[in-house]
């Protein structure tokens, strides 16, 4: 049988996921040190995929055990922006269905923004509904951030398709009649609010981008509006913009 080249061997492992796979095999005792090269480079990326793998199952524990009792709409509820000096708060409510499957998703915080964006296609695709909730910087100045927070997160719920009958929450109680955990740094303990911590980052995110260019000299399309040396550097050289948070710091001690 003809030996296959070292080329047509690398093309096959970049469609092999599966270590009982019999030319893996074969390939272990092939002694062409660029057929070696190939397989550690594909052993890397199997136990890669198997770390996901067994997050992705760790992460889906609340989403079960909410199941187990007979729930069937679970949502997943976190928002981003509570630190920022400008821009509102963004809240995202996600239901996925149970067969769920997507590699990655975790804590929006510690993904790249290329990898975010990735996942936040793919949750669209996927999840059974998503709703927004988006509270301004006046708002935010007028009640404070927390209870901002919490007001985005009600408004997300509200904007869902269907109504939920089960909350999983990142570190918050809402005011609603409906059976609801608060699981503390839950964006990256559950699928359903890492899936939310995601899209409400990519949401704020691309605003902040759109903010940049309205507002240009502060860096909020790199920053985001937090507190960066760019954005401080631009509030001493300009003052204050339209979206600064007024009773943030130091923002509340320049006019």
């Amino acid at each position: 049988m003809k030996t296959e080249s070292i080329q047509q061997i690398k093309a096959l492992l970049a469609t092999i996921n599966n270590r009982d796979d019999e030319r893996i095999k074969a390939w272990q005792i092939d002694q062409r040190s660029g057929v070696q090269q190939a397989l550690a480079q594909w052993n890397r990326r199997i136990q890669h995929l198997e770390k996901e793998q067994a997050l992705f199952e760790e992460m889906q524990q609340f989403e079960n055990d909410a199941r187990s009792k007979g729930h069937r709409l679970i949502v997943g509820i976190d928002e981003v922006g509570r630190g920022p000096l400008a821009g509102p708060v963004v809240a995202a409510a996600v239901i996925l269905p149970e067969n769920f499957q997507l590699l990655g998703v975790n804590d929006s915080k510690k993904l790249s923004a290329k990898k975010r964006d990735e996942l936040y296609a793919e949750i669209q695709n996927q999840a059974i509904s998503i709703g927004i909730g988006m509270v301004d910087h006046d708002k935010i100045d007028e009640i404070n951030i927390y209870q901002a927070s919490k007001l985005a997160m009600g408004m997300a719920l509200e904007d869902l398709c269907f109504v939920p009958d089960y909350l999983l929450i990142d570190a918050m109680k809402l005011d609603v009649n409906i059976p609801q955990e608060s699981i503390i740094k839950g964006d990256a303990r559950s699928i359903s609010i890492a899936a939310a911590s995601i899209v409400a980052k990519v949401i704020r995110d691309r605003l902040m981008d759109d903010y940049g260019k309205m507002y240009p000299g502060y860096g909020f399309e790199n920053n985001a509006g937090y507190g960066t040396k760019e954005h401080l550097l631009g509030l001493e050289k300009q003052g204050i913009c339209a979206i600064h948070r007024k009773t943030f710091a130091p923002i509340k001690d320049m006019y």
